[in-house]
């Protein structure tokens, strides 16, 4: 018989597969029943709300960019938790609104079945990304018992004078059928539809959020914010300081205000512009010789879009006043008066003093229709004489074809020549009896919507008590809030819900939604049929997660201390002039009415970056947009998460590639075998290593830098694997702990494994001794006379005898030592050494 063979026995164990699928289902069970991630809101002794933003939810479901920003802002709570604090990471759905109502309106469903639907897929799709949310605390903004006290937050800016009606031009929406912020546009298009937007003359709800320019701009220096957002929130609010001055209009009682913040240029202002919608204008108050022709040209400038006819690169249009002069209140010379599309009527004093040669849109217009330029300041504060500085600027701005808008010495200005240009301002600004004044380029929050998707703004209007000027508020007569017993006002199951296109709201049809008794005198009243602005919804739903519960008030007095501001918000960093915006307003309003003790609603706000794929910005117009639900399936979400986290700096998004998140799942399952193979009696041998590893982690997910935080959890996975045979099962927890809060499901797995009892996202987060991250050698400095003359590698810890003993047998410092005689030595350890001779 042949003799049999002898196979040797490997002494590496035999590794079960990691499923990924089956430990992920078991992982997200047994959390929900434990309620981990379920601070006690009441009593938590260290409590940190970690919040995300809320999405729109369609029945399309969660993307894979949703996914990427709920993922970076779970890893940020989970660090907190394992560091020791109660977090809170609640989860809901910004479910009313336009985004949900189109959707609702593009598959043939009523928005009421269709939000069960898209609450359904969503949530089911939320609960596999494995992010550590506190489930009990959900929230959705169609639910009755949350726009209950959205409604109850209308009546109290209401009752506050925050809220008002009025009539006024604003930005309306042809495919959307409905009126839109100015926020809301973006390039004179829908920032929902990308429609050109119209503008039309409409009655509407206002909040009054220009109460709080000056507030909102000085309190972005006191938060702790993505800088690209506190500047854009900077310049949405847009102050300038400036001043109203007149001009009389030749032969007439009247006069034409203009608002500038260059009043030291006035004598350079050759000519007034006004806009299409100045009321001199639409009340036909001047006498204008060529009437059709201004009536025409206004008829045809209104049709364009704002953002168009403010664009620098568009080329501006007008049409002389013919036969109206305005008197130049400084040079007391007629100049003209024209009107031209490149400015707003309704914006400032719908009218400015056009100084061409200090001014590019100004110069630009003056070129076009052989307007005076008259430079009257000179950069060169070194001329001769003022007359020698007007020529040579009159002869550059020819030249170079272009304004000069900086500051300098002024010319052509009667007796303020020679003046430093910011001096004479003031001097310029009383001598010609104007008005000092601040002005923002913020406008009112727009708050109505003619949809039905949406919280009914709770008012009631009635005929009868504004005929005898009764109602809530003296300024409104007729207008009241619905009584607070009565709320919620409950959106009614209509059949009809499409936008109707005319003005009004679906709900303006329900006679028996609309007809309702007067609260004051009891007569038939009507109460408003427009829906609030889904921006409002979300001005106050993180004060309303922990307080959930509650019935009878919008948050607990108790909870909302403990609890708020919100430690980390994460979201988009396009939201930063609506949503984030209209937060801070809303809180700031909130806190002067005692209802809450902070004015700033988030300590801390950090933007994420996009996913792009193929180069291009996902959507579902280039058929681009990933769905995370097979990534799920086939490689798991720990996989997932940690690729997408591994794209690039989170702040800045990065190309999302199939092939790319193979390399992170070999990652997981060396880990996994590694775990699998681990000695015990041992003492480490990588404590270099590990406390590198926690050190680097720790900052890098402290600052969001969640990709070269991942590289390190590499760099120390594979130290282990090169002395695989001396790895302890303390060196794998480290590990482990360093990649939870991007592998939940797996790292709880093999913690477990490891025989711990408790949770690894309630372990304590690794410290890392910074004896550990010393190098073991140094290059020390050797100066002779206070000169470098040579560097030498040095033991840390060396001695001055010993530095002593190895620079002298240095040939490059010997010559240099032999020169003289040493009278001193100075030694700074582990640093340098200097020879005096």
């Amino acid at each position: 018989m042949p003799k049999k063979t002898l196979k040797k026995r490997s002494s590496v164990k035999r590794v079960v597969a990691y499923n990924h699928a089956r430990t992920e289902k078991k992982w997200q069970k047994k959390w929900a029943s434990s309620g981990i991630y379920e601070p006690n809101l009441k009593t938590a002794k260290n409590p940190f709300y970690n919040l995300m933003m809320f999405p729109y939810p369609s029945a399309e479901g969660l993307h894979v960019g949703n996914m990427y920003a709920f993922t970076g802002a779970d890893v940020y709570g989970r660090f907190k938790r394992m560091q020791g604090y109660d977090v809170f990471e609640p989860i809901g759905l910004d479910g009313f609104g336009i985004h949900s109502e189109n959707y609702a309106l593009k598959v043939g469903t009523h928005p009421i079945t269709q939000a069960k639907i898209s609450e359904k897929r969503f949530y089911k799709q939320l609960e596999m990304i494995g992010n550590g949310f506190a489930w009990k605390e959900r929230l959705e903004t169609y639910d009755p018992d949350y726009y209950r006290w959205t409604q109850w937050l209308f009546t109290v800016m209401f009752k506050k004078g925050l809220a008002y009606r009025k009539k006024a031009v604003v930005n309306w929406c042809p495919s959307c059928k409905t009126v839109l912020a100015d926020e809301q546009v973006i390039a004179g298009e829908c920032e929902r539809c990308d429609t050109i937007v119209i503008k039309k003359e409409l009655e509407q709800w206002f909040f009054k959020i220009t109460k709080y320019a000056e507030r909102l701009l000085s309190g972005i220096d006191t938060i702790d914010w993505s800088e690209k957002v506190k500047i854009a929130q900077k310049n949405w609010i847009g102050k300038s300081e400036g001043a109203l001055i007149q001009f009389p209009i030749s032969h007439s009682q009247l006069s034409i205000e203009v608002y500038t913040t260059r009043a030291d240029t006035i004598f350079g202002a050759t000519f007034l512009v006004i806009g299409p919608e100045h009321p001199l204008l639409m009340n036909n108050e001047l006498d204008i010789n060529n009437e059709e022709e201004v009536k025409e040209y206004i008829k045809v400038a209104k049709k364009k879009s704002e953002e168009d006819r403010m664009r620098d690169k568009v080329e501006k249009t007008g049409v002389e006043l013919e036969g109206v002069r305005a008197i130049n209140p400084a040079t007391k010379e007629p100049i003209p008066v024209w009107v031209a599309d490149y400015v707003l009527g309704h914006v400032g004093t719908g009218a400015i003093m056009a100084v061409p040669a200090h001014d590019t849109r100004d110069f630009a217009f003056a070129k076009k229709y052989w307007l005076n330029i008259v430079p009257v300041v000179e950069p060169d504060a070194h001329a001769d004489t003022a007359d020698d500085m007007a020529v040579r600027l009159r002869k550059s701005i020819v030249d170079d074809d272009e304004a000069y808008v900086g500051h300098g010495r002024l010319v052509n200005s009667g007796p303020y020549d020679g003046m430093d240009s910011l001096e004479a301002r003031t001097k310029i600004i009383k001598a010609v009896e104007g008005k000092k004044k601040i002005t923002y380029r913020l406008r009112d929050w727009l708050i109505s919507r003619q949809r039905y998707w949406g919280p009914p703004i709770p008012m009631i209007f009635c005929v009868s008590c504004k005929e005898k000027g009764a109602g809530e508020r003296k300024d409104m007569p007729g207008w009241y809030t619905v009584p607070n017993n009565d709320l919620p006002v409950m959106l009614p199951n209509i059949k009809n819900f499409r936008p109707t296109g005319n003005d009004t709201s679906p709900l303006a049809s329900v006679k028996s939604f609309y007809e309702v008794v007067c609260p004051k005198c009891k007569k038939m009243a009507r109460r408003e049929t427009d829906v609030s602005d889904t921006f409002l919804d979300s001005a106050w739903y993180y004060m309303r997660y922990p307080s959930q519960t509650e019935k009878k008030r919008p948050w607990h007095e108790g909870i909302t201390k403990k609890w708020f501001p919100v430690d980390m918000y994460i979201g988009g960093a396009e939201h930063a002039v609506l949503h984030l915006l209209y937060v801070r307003f809303f809180a700031m309003a909130l806190y002067d009415g005692g209802m809450i003790t902070f004015e700033e609603p988030f300590q801390k706000f950090r933007a994420h970056g996009l996913l792009i794929k193929g180069g291009s910005k996902m959507s579902k117009s280039k058929g681009n947009v990933v769905n995370p639900d097979d990534y799920i399936k086939k490689c798991g979400a720990d996989a997932l998460r940690m690729y997408l986290m591994f794209l690039g700096p989170f702040a800045e998004g990065g190309d999302f590639q199939d092939t790319g998140i193979l390399g992170i799942t070999r990652f997981l399952e060396r880990i996994w075998r590694l775990s699998h193979n681990v000695h015990s009696g041992k003492k480490s041998v990588f404590e270099k290593d590990t406390h590198a590893a926690i050190k680097k982690v720790t900052d890098d997910i402290a600052n969001l830098r969640y990709n070269t935080a991942i590289s390190a959890c590499m760099i120390l996975l594979n130290a282990f694997e090169a002395g695989k045979n001396n790895v302890t099962a303390s060196d794998v927890k480290i590990l482990l702990k360093l990649t939870a809060p991007f592998a939940p499901h797996m790292t709880e797995e093999l913690w477990h494994m490891l025989g711990e009892k408790k949770s690894i996202h309630v372990a304590t987060w690794p410290a890392y001794d910074e004896k550990y991250l010393m190098e073991e050698t140094y290059n020390l400095v050797v100066q002779v006379n206070g000169r470098v003359r040579a560097t030498i590698e040095m033991p840390r810890g060396s001695t001055r005898e010993e530095a002593e003993i190895l620079v002298r047998q240095e040939k490059r410092v010997m010559g240099f030592l032999d020169a003289g005689t040493i009278r001193k030595v100075i030694f700074v350890p582990d640093k340098l050494i200097n020879f005096v001779l």
